[in-house]
Formats: structure tokens, sequence, C-alpha cells
């Protein structure tokens, strides 16, 4: 009978350590997406922002490019609200995939109305500033968006690798 302990703490033991080295481990990647998330929103929050300081510049100069500006308006509106719904639900595939629409439409009319006040209006020191401002957002998107997807990765192949899969559909991972 005292051989039969050490086996059955053996038998016992190891996959138990083993499941509880694997959650571990995968709320780790999970923190790591979550945080990753975090360092995306806040450009994203910077790019929102800028955007009414450029429709304003844009609407006291070009009053009769209205379409162009409402269009400006409600993608922000749009990504903005895109956002706070990807922040609250960070996890969610469809919320992400929502945000990323948004902001891609948002960059689209950014891009139209910067293109429109540069043919109409030319060198401007405000434009440049703005413009200059933007870009350097748009760069920290860029990377910022390059480490969650980077995070997402390593999250979805350690909760898919067999046999972690088990311990990550066992605690809903």
């Amino acid at each position: 009978m005292s051989a039969g302990l050490p086996l059955l703490l053996l038998v016992v033991a190891l996959p138990l350590a083993w499941t509880v080295f694997v959650h571990n481990r995968l709320v780790g990647l999970r923190t790591g997406v979550r945080n990753a998330f975090g360092g995306l929103d806040g450009p994203l929050k910077r790019r929102h922002d800028l955007v009414p300081d450029l429709v304003d510049f844009a609407r006291s100069r070009l009053a009769h490019e209205r379409g162009t500006l409402d269009a400006v308006v409600a993608t922000r509106q749009g990504a903005t609200s895109a956002r706070a719904s990807a922040a609250a639900r960070w996890s969610d595939p469809h919320a992400i995939e929502r945000l990323d629409a948004a902001e891609t439409a948002l960059s689209v009319a950014v891009s139209r109305l910067l293109d429109t006040l540069d043919a109409r209006i030319g060198d401007d020191a405000t434009i440049e500033r703005l413009t200059a401002a933007l870009a350097s957002t748009e760069d920290r998107i860029d990377a910022a968006r390059r480490t969650y997807n980077d995070a997402v990765a390593d999250y979805n192949v350690g909760a898919g690798r067999f046999p972690d899969a088990l311990v990550a559909a066992t605690f809903s991972f």
C-alpha cells in the first residue's frame, strides 16, 4: 500500500500541475491581449479627438463642401461608438471587426477631407499642424495594431494547441 501512494500522487499531481500551468499561461496571454487593446485604444481616441479640430477648420474655409464635412463627422461618430463597444468587449471578434470597418471608413473620410483642403487652400500652418498630428497618430495606431494582432495570434495559438485546448475549453478561454 505504501508503494501505491506515490504512484497515486503522481497520477493525480502531474495532471493537476499541468492544468494549473496551462491555465496560468492562458490567463497571461489573455491579459496580454487586453493590454494590447488598451495600447491601441489610446491612439484611436487621439485620432477621434483630432478630427473635430480638422472639421472646424475646414468648416470655416470650405462651407460649400458640406457633404464631405458631414461624412467625416458621421464616420467619426461611428468610429467613436465602435471603439467604445470594442473597449467594452475586447475579446469579441465581431466588435473588433466593426471597429476595424469604422476606423477604415474614418481614415477614408479624413483623407478625402485633407485632399480637398490641400486642393482648395494649399499651404497653411493649421493644415500642416493637423496633418502632422494625424500622421503621428496614424503611426502610433499602426504600431499598436501590430502589437495587438501579435498578442491575439499568440493567444489563439496558445488556446488552440492540443492538449492545451482541453484546458482552454474547460475554463472558457
